[in-house]
């Protein structure tokens, strides 16, 4: 065999170099394209994840309480939208898990289930006025339960099929900060028991 012979069979021809540089070079952008895409899904799973916030409008109408605990009406405000890791600087390891990401705290140990003070209940997120400690009652459950929010307006109520049930999950409207649920097996006079998560709220105490 020839040496021309022997170098054609032992090295790949020019075009054969030309192709698996053009595989090579077309992986390189299609894993740096995939790369790239998922970068930017990442925020938008955390935003998904932080409670909604990103979907909400730019101004909400809600009904105003006072330190006193009296309406003042209905008034239109911003609504509050903020990164995930503002959320988590700002609140409480247990408030951060169940207001921005759907969790629930254990029964019986909330700071508020047991409350008999008198005084509303706010939105640990927002300062939202949310409930009434004159509508609480003790459902035996372990959680802050209600017989009528303060102000329909104030909260957002919508079908949760998370674990295989339909219930109905209560939020904030102006920050979506996730509540609890409420269900139709409460006293009189409405007949509904608004199971609430004390991490999402604050209790304002009326003098």
């Amino acid at each position: 065999m020839s040496d021309f012979a022997k170098q054609s069979k032992e090295s790949p021809s020019a075009d054969t170099k030309l192709q698996t540089r053009r595989m090579f070079l077309a992986t390189s952008a299609a894993t740096i394209g995939a790369l790239a895409i998922w970068s930017l899904r990442k925020p938008l799973i955390a935003a998904e994840a932080s409670g909604k916030s990103s979907s909400l409008p730019a101004t909400v109408t809600i009904v105003d309480f006072g330190a006193n605990g009296k309406s003042t009406g209905k008034v239109t405000v911003p609504t509050v939208s903020k990164p995930d890791a503002e959320w988590k600087h700002e609140l409480s390891p247990i408030s951060y898990e169940v207001a921005r990401h759907e969790g629930t705290e254990r029964a019986y140990t909330g700071n508020s289930w047991d409350l008999h003070d008198r005084g509303l209940f706010r939105c640990i997120c927002c300062d939202t006025a949310l409930f009434s400690s004159e509508t609480k009652f003790d459902s035996g459950t372990g959680w802050p339960s209600f017989w009528q929010v303060l102000a329909k307006e104030n909260v957002v109520e919508k079908t949760d099929s998370t674990l295989g049930m339909d219930r109905t999950e209560v939020s904030c409207r102006r920050c979506a900060a996730h509540l609890g649920h409420v269900f139709d097996d409460g006293p009189r006079p409405t007949g509904l028991r608004y199971c609430m998560n004390s991490a999402s709220m604050r209790f304002a105490k009326l003098a």
